[in-house]
């Protein structure tokens, strides 16, 4: 079992930027590639960002591509997504969650492939 904290959510204004966490509860953190998905009331979730195990090979969505990096340090078992010129549309519960993943450099955009998931941290963009 895998628990996941997110924190650094929180209400700004368009422009400005936020750093997420999240911090993991294991000791095999390295063995799991995590993603960041977002959800907005009525809407499914959306993928954002992920990262392998390694840290190689960052994956974003085309929405968020060259203002958001995602990074990880398995020696603090804590992934980080740094969020630049934050848009009102980036306002959502924002989700990470860990994939037991086989390949220390492939990660999925894919929610399903997800088996463990954070409570969520809320992020604002106001206009």
């Amino acid at each position: 079992q895998v628990r996941l904290v997110e924190s650094g959510g929180g209400t700004v204004q368009a422009g400005a930027s936020l750093r997420l966490s999240c911090a993991a509860s294991t000791r095999a953190f390295s063995s799991y590639a995590i993603g960041w998905f977002r959800q907005t009331p009525g809407k499914e979730r959306e993928f954002v960002a992920a990262i392998s195990r390694s840290g190689n090979n960052p994956d974003y969505s085309e929405s968020v591509k060259g203002r958001f990096t995602v990074s990880r340090d398995n020696a603090k078992n804590t992934v980080y997504l740094q969020m630049n010129s934050l848009k009102p549309e980036d306002t959502a519960l924002y989700y990470c969650a860990a994939d037991y993943h086989w390949s220390s450099d492939i990660s999925s955009p894919r929610a399903v492939d997800y088996e463990y998931w954070g409570q969520g941290t809320p992020v604002t963009v106001a206009s």
